[in-house]
């Protein structure tokens, strides 16, 4: 979990994903938060976290660096501000059995927790599909569960990367396998601070989009060039 200026709601979540005796250790890496998120976290008693420094070059530097220091054979994706519902982990761990790469649904809420949206696989038309997620991403971090393996084709992370959640679902549909689950299993809090606009239209120019996609594209053949 990355952490910046998240005091608000980090505690909630803190406590959704400790609720899983089946979650083994909660990295959280702070980068360079200027409110009380440190304390917060060190304020919570249990010994399956980890609290570090972050590299404190944004949100994809930040993941790159939890990526290198997780030590498990499953690694979850969170964000500072969800609430993972009760059976979360069980259910997608079910589903590494058998492929490399999980995104579940998640209900869209708002700071209150108020249902915006029911089913953020319906607002993004989600599925899996190469090309079709090359163009437009289907892949939200905070919804992501993966096998380690997969960390030998992602990492390092390619330069001017966009988001690391698109490069990792990416990387799954290139050399492994990759699972859609149409259960809401995560309550994803949009509050008006949140770093990604996952649901809100991107403000963000269509020559950078395609610069995005471009990018992206070869930074995929480069990765199978390397085997």
């Amino acid at each position: 979990m990355p952490t910046f200026n998240g005091a608000q709601y980090i505690a909630a979540q803190l406590e959704s994903i400790l609720s899983s005796s089946l979650v083994t250790e909660v990295i959280v890496s702070d980068d360079g938060s200027t409110d009380n998120t440190v304390d917060i976290v060190k304020s919570v008693s249990d010994e399956r976290i980890k609290l570090i420094k972050g590299p404190g070059s944004g949100l994809v530097k930040n993941y790159e660096s939890l990526f290198l220091r997780a030590s498990g054979d499953y690694i979850f994706l969170a964000d500072q501000d969800d609430v993972w519902l009760p059976n979360k982990v069980e259910i997608m761990l079910e589903y590494l059995q058998k492929v490399d790469l999980v995104v579940c649904d998640c209900t869209v809420v708002d700071g209150k927790l108020n249902v915006l949206y029911p089913s953020y696989f319906a607002l993004r038309r989600s599925g899996p599909g190469l090309l079709r997620n090359l163009w437009r991403n289907s892949y939200l971090g905070c919804c992501i569960a993966f096998r380690r393996q997969l960390l030998k084709h992602a990492l390092p992370f390619p330069r001017r990367l966009p988001m690391h959640d698109w490069w990792l679902g990416l990387i799954a549909e290139s050399f492994g396998k990759v699972a859609f689950i149409n259960q809401q299993l995560i309550m994803y809090r949009r509050h008006g601070g949140n770093v990604t606009p996952a649901v809100e239209r991107s403000r963000v120019s269509w020559i950078t989009r395609l610069r995005w996609r471009a990018n992206l594209a070869g930074a995929l053949i480069g990765r199978r060039l390397r085997g």
